[in-house]
């Protein structure tokens, strides 16, 4: 009983610091503390539950147990140390798998023990046994949902399957069909718990999460991202019903419901009702040629363009996944350092849902030490492009496309984004004239008061700074060249 106590008591500690690690992950000045209150709190869990275990079972079984333990955590430690920030979107993918397939093993296991075996009246009791049913089912559902999705999810974001949407006629209502057959199933194995139910569901479900990643588009896995997240928290509160763990089913609904809230957010941010985000169909390329040049561009060097910020007196940095890519976000933040101490005003635009994963923006540019209070948010910077004299394009494309509040047929049609296009003058930092991840073009590139920064983006912040250091930015070259037209 003492140890019962204890082991309560530790849940509940371990759950009010996960509850401190949201808090404080919520917030630039506090996440390390956030982090911290994550690591605490799992830590507290993985011993509470060790030592529970280790009541009714073997000494064989407990060593095999924290075998397993150290293994993962050198793996984990291994995998941390050498994985780059690019690579952050499809790592949370293959972790949200891992769940996942938990939550199906667990719920496989509770089958077996309880159902197949005809223990179900002994361990669960007659009045419950209808209930436990229900648990195994709906958690091997949504355990195999969210695995085969994130598996999905991790190779479109590493680019090992193409990003455009899997469109199978009438997929939405394949979809519906899944869904109408998981409710058959559930009430018909809530009534008999057989094996052939048991396949029909898993199989089931696991085809159903790789066709409802398959057909969400690239310009939605932000949005497929914090999905995941969610189904990922609901599969662990359903392992935690089938293990009797209060704290397993606090901690997955307090995931659940924070990835749903998170949704919710990118949603908002992209004008996109859940539903369509399901439905996919988001970043299809526009019908009249979506990745084609739509005129004439101008390419500037990085003395021009030093040359330009030289001059300015005010500078918005819009980054985007490519600045990820390049690396450059320590450049981007020596640069903004520079400038600051030249007097000219600074400030970061980050999008909702700028890069491949919520955050992502954010992270980078507190690796780099830029300081938070000139890092804003979409909202409270849109209205102060038109008094900014130049805004830098750092690897963003779909986020600062004026296509998606200028032409009604683009398939970002009504997507809000940073209006960069109303500032005096605009460098677009890319490598070619490539549409963006969602796979339309930007007009953006070839307005009048925009030209093109080409080539890697940590280099060309590297040859400003060269520029702006050698000569205060006096000596460059003359003002921008016309470049060649749509063909180049």
């Amino acid at each position: 009983m003492t140890s019962l106590t204890a082991s309560h008591s530790a849940d509940l500690v371990a759950a009010l610091l996960f509850i401190l690690s949201l808090a404080g992950l919520s917030q630039h000045r506090t996440s390390r503390a956030g982090v911290v209150y994550g690591i605490a709190g799992m830590a507290c869990a993985l011993v509470a539950t060790v030592v529970v275990a280790a009541q009714s079972i073997t000494a064989g079984a407990v060593t095999l147990i924290v075998l397993a333990m150290a293994l993962g955590a050198a793996i984990g430690l291994w995998r941390a140390r050498r994985v780059e920030m690019t690579q952050m979107p499809e790592l949370i993918a293959v972790l949200h798998s891992f769940v996942g397939l938990a939550a199906v093993l667990v719920g496989w296991n509770s089958y077996l023990e309880v159902e197949a075996h005809g223990t179900a009246q002994t361990r669960v009791g007659a009045g419950l046994l209808g209930i436990h049913h229900a648990e195994v089912f709906i958690g091997v559902f949504i355990g195999a949902v969210t695995f085969t999705g994130s598996i999905v999810a991790f190779l479109k974001l590493s680019a090992r399957i193409k990003s455009r949407p899997l469109t199978l006629p009438g997929k939405n209502a394949l979809n519906l069909g899944a869904l109408g057959a998981f409710v058959a199933l559930t009430v018909w194995f809530t009534v008999r718990p057989d094996l052939p139910l048991m396949i029909a569901v898993t199989a089931l479900a696991l085809t159903l999460g790789w066709h409802l990643v398959a057909s969400i588009g690239g310009g939605d896995m932000p949005v497929v991202v914090s999905m995941l997240n969610s189904y990922s928290g609901w599969a662990a509160a359903a392992a935690g019903f089938l293990l009797d763990n209060n704290l397993l089913i606090v901690t997955g609904a307090l995931v659940g419901s924070s990835g749903a809230y998170l949704s919710y957010i990118m949603c908002k941010a992209m004008n996109r009702s859940f539903i369509s985000v399901i439905a996919g169909g988001f970043g299809i390329e526009a019908p009249t040629g979506g990745g084609e040049e739509q005129g004439e561009h101008r390419e500037v060097r990085p003395a021009e363009a030093a040359e330009m910020l030289a001059r300015a007196r005010s500078v918005i940095i819009t980054p985007g996944y490519g600045m990820a890519v390049a690396q450059a976000q320590h450049p981007v933040a020596e640069l903004t350092r520079h400038l600051r101490e030249r007097g000219v005003e600074v400030r970061f635009g980050v999008h909702p849902v700028a890069g491949r994963l919520p955050g992502h923006m954010n992270v980078l540019l507190a690796e780099a030490k830029v300081p938070y209070d000139i890092v804003l948010e979409m909202d409270e910077i849109n209205d102060d492009f038109a008094g900014t004299s130049v805004v830098l394009v750092i690897g963003a494309n779909d986020t600062v496309n004026p296509a998606a509040t200028d032409d009604p047929s683009s398939p970002i049609a009504g997507m809000p984004v940073l209006r960069v296009w109303e500032a005096e003058q605009v460098i677009v930092f890319k490598r070619s004239m490539a549409s963006g991840y969602a796979g339309v073009q930007n007009p953006l590139f070839f307005r009048e008061n925009s030209s093109m920064l080409f080539g890697d983006a940590k280099r060309s912040v590297e040859e400003i700074l060269r520029a702006l250091g050698t000569d205060g930015g006096h000596g460059a070259a003359p003002a921008a060249r016309q470049a060649t037209t749509a063909g180049r």
